[in-house]
């Protein structure tokens, strides 16, 4: 077999859809097949590709070095494929949607789940403006924002959308460079800090959750400061240090393995959630209207699955 030959689309597709559910089970529900299928498909991929793409460990499945390098551009690979099949709808089928949304939310929580809506609602296009800056929602050129707010702030006309919570979290390879058994072990690691406007108001600091612990002896005033959650989520898959997450944002990560959590108990509510904004003046616009039904349905889905981390 040429070795330039590509896959069946097929496989592909099981890939995708295995490394964003987290198991074949998923996968399989949300391709409407049976895991066998799943599996056949994945099997025939890693023939193709001569070499395994997950480690499978009972029913947990972590990504091989192979699979990590290739599954962001076969998800990149189907996003252009479906952008394409929408620009050849006529445009008076499609319907631009804007979206402001922070950009840690819109790179760790929206993109990875935004081709459930495209593929239910090619008719719309939507387009995602990732800004911290707060738009004023009555100049019009925003449909809906996401926003990240003390749940005890007035909104007016908000639904809330997801809570949040934060946790010690690092990679799979500085959790064997060390024990890190309880609290107490953190002292002598690199603290990974995450200095976003949000967590300001939140608490959501190690300070705030090493007080909450009674931990003594961990120093934290050293360690990179970012001033994006994401950026300290990232930092951590790359085994640069500990990061104390939010939980929603980090979510892909620890279902996929890059990120394990620490502590049985190491979860902390925040005083913030996540809640979703409409102009008055799209209330009764029918895309506006579809994208929040979405929204709020992969919210509970999202929560849902939280536990099993």
């Amino acid at each position: 077999m040429s070795e330039h030959r590509l896959p069946p689309l097929n496989a592909l597709r099981a890939f995708d859809a295995v490394v964003r559910m987290g198991s074949m089970a998923q996968a399989a529900a949300h391709l409407s097949v049976t895991p066998g299928a799943v599996s056949q498909q994945i099997r025939l991929l890693e023939d193709h590709v001569g070499g395994p793409l997950f480690d499978r460990d009972g029913r947990a499945l972590t990504l091989t070095e192979a699979g990590r390098l290739g599954a962001p551009r076969v998800r990149a690979a189907f996003e252009e494929l479906e952008r394409a099949v929408a620009n050849m709808r006529p445009s008076s089928r499609r319907h631009r949607l804007t979206i402001s949304v922070a950009p840690s939310f819109a790179g760790k929580w929206l993109a990875p789940r935004l081709y459930r809506f495209q593929e239910a609602h090619p008719e719309v296009e939507v387009w995602i403006s990732a800004d911290s800056t707060r738009v004023d929602l009555n100049e019009g050129g925003v449909d809906l924002a996401i926003r990240y707010a003390p749940e005890g702030e007035a909104l007016a006309g908000a639904v809330k959308l997801l809570r949040e919570e934060v946790l010690p979290v690092c990679s799979p390879e500085l959790l064997k460079a060390g024990p890190l058994r309880q609290p107490q072990d953190l002292a002598g690691h690199t603290l990974l800090h995450d200095a976003s406007p949000e967590s300001e108001v939140d608490g959501a600091d190690w300070a705030t959750w090493l007080r909450s612990r009674r931990v003594k002896g961990v120093s934290v005033r050293g360690g990179p400061r970012f001033n994006q959650s994401a950026l300290v989520i990232d930092a951590a898959v790359a085994g640069r240090g500990i990061a104390l997450a939010k939980r929603t944002l980090a979510e892909g990560d620890l279902r996929s393995g890059r990120l394990v959590s620490l502590f049985p108990d190491g979860a902390a509510p925040v005083r913030s959630a996540y809640f979703v904004l409409r102009p008055l003046a799209q209330a009764k616009e029918e895309s506006g209207t579809a994208f929040l039904t979405w929204l709020q349905q992969e919210a509970r889905n999202a929560a849902a699955r939280l536990d099993e981390l």
